[in-house]
């Protein structure tokens, strides 16, 4: 039962509706009623007595757009997707965890934060949502202004979607490695009340059938932050990212949540741009069938000649190997492709891999590393390194001056050169 003279003393908190308005700034807005009922679409806040408006006349909750809009009031039902680009300014990258267990829920958003933060972004905010998860935002400051010459604005949802599927995938392992330290699948499955035959995939664990993480689309709605949740009566609270482990379901009471902590954090702009390369490339990779890498790269040549030394690596994967400060990511996919083809045992390319890391400046996380090897590790297609000619690999990463020697030689892909230096050599013996 709704204690609507709780509802009331809260929202009648300047702070709290401070905290609301400021949030709700070019965002649809609307409300939620005590039996789970949406009010009016569109809806929006733009000033302090809405609220109390909406208060007065049965609002117990509010959920509020992923996407920041021109005027929200100018949304409609069945609007053309030109329409709906042309009205959004924008959208934040929200990690909306489904989980029954609060100690799961705990565990979940630590790892999605950790893989974020892997990839330099910095403008993380978290919150508890009133029930028994969190909610990650990453602000739409943190992405570039354009994604291959496309307005950023105008790639919602799709790069939202493919931004969480990556993240998904990068995060797996470690995850599941975490849940099953927490407990057996047995008892995981009870937690969250499932058959333990439900949160199995092969005679594994899969951690995402005991975490849902939700992939949605347009015009998306999630509780606001300091909103009160319409079934607990709990606040929705931002929280600072130390604060996870510790934080426990009674400090988001009416009468004990702090007021100040804010959900959307900018630090810096555009730090999220390697987050986004990472995520289509590793999406090109594997979701689209239709052009994957592996089919828009050269063949790889024919081979006779064994494993292949450094000394007849071209300057442009000698350079890498000595460490980089920029394009370390992106380097990963390099090498490993380069050394698959240079016929390396997979021990060796691990091993090389971990002895460059350490000459990186910073070094990547070994997490991070690991991840990418066993996803390479896995694949039984030929995938080779991008073209001499790749911008966005080798001339945004300093690499462009190196590149000149593959070039001179008439080589097009890095994995040509060693064959064509050999081809040489053996023209220089036989004269």
């Amino acid at each position: 039962m709704v204690d609507f003279v709780q509802v009331w003393n809260w929202y009648s908190r300047e702070k709290v509706r401070k905290a609301i308005l400021e949030f709700a700034k070019n965002r649809e807005v609307v409300s939620v009623f005590s039996d789970g009922s949406y009010g009016r679409r569109p809806d929006s806040l733009n000033y302090d007595g809405d609220i109390l408006q909406a208060v007065a006349e049965g609002t117990v909750a509010f959920h509020s757009s992923v996407e920041r809009w021109e005027n929200p009031m100018r949304l409609d039902v069945g609007m053309k997707r030109e329409d709906l680009d042309n009205l959004r300014i924008g959208w934040d990258l929200l990690i909306d965890l489904d989980v029954k267990d609060f100690e799961i829920a705990k565990i979940a958003t630590k790892k999605f934060i950790e893989a974020l933060q892997d990839h330099g972004v910095k403008n993380i905010g978290v919150k508890y949502t009133g029930g028994k998860s969190f909610h990650v935002i990453v602000p739409f400051e943190s992405f570039p202004s354009k994604v291959n010459d496309i307005p950023t604005k105008n790639l919602y949802p799709e790069l939202s979607q493919k931004i969480i599927e990556y993240l998904k995938w990068y995060v797996r392992d470690e995850l599941k490695e975490a849940l099953l330290a927490l407990d057996n699948p047995t008892n995981l499955s009870q937690r969250i009340g499932k058959q333990v035959e439900e949160i199995m995939e092969g005679g594994e664990l899969d951690p995402f059938k005991v975490v849902n993480v939700d992939v949605f689309g347009s015009r998306h709605l999630f509780r606001m932050p300091y909103s009160l949740n319409e079934n607990t009566m709990l606040v929705s609270l931002p929280i600072r990212i130390e604060e996870i482990d510790s934080f426990e379901k009674e400090q988001a009471e009416i009468r004990k949540a702090r007021i100040g902590e804010n959900f959307i954090k900018i630090y810096t702009k555009e730090d999220a741009t390697a987050l986004v390369i990472e995520a289509l490339d590793w999406y090109d990779r594997n979701k689209k069938e239709e052009k994957s890498i592996s089919t828009t790269l050269p063949k790889k040549p024919v081979s006779r000649e064994g494993r292949i030394p450094e000394e007849l690596f071209p300057p442009c994967i000698k350079k890498i190997l000595n460490g980089l400060n920029d394009g370390r990511k992106r380097a990963i996919f390099i090498l490993v492709t380069f050394l698959r083809n240079m016929n390396w045992s997979l021990e060796e390319i691990e091993k090389k891999i971990y002895e460059w890391n350490e000459k990186n400046k910073p070094p990547l996380r070994a997490n991070y590393i690991r991840t990418q090897l066993r996803w390479h590790f896995r694949q039984d297609r030929n995938l080779l390194p991008p073209n001499c000619d790749s911008k966005i690999f080798y001339e945004d990463m300093g690499l462009k001056d190196s590149c000149e020697e593959c070039i001179k030689m008439g080589v097009k892909n890095p994995i040509n050169y060693p064959f064509a230096l050999l081809k040489r050599i053996k023209k220089k013996k036989t004269k």
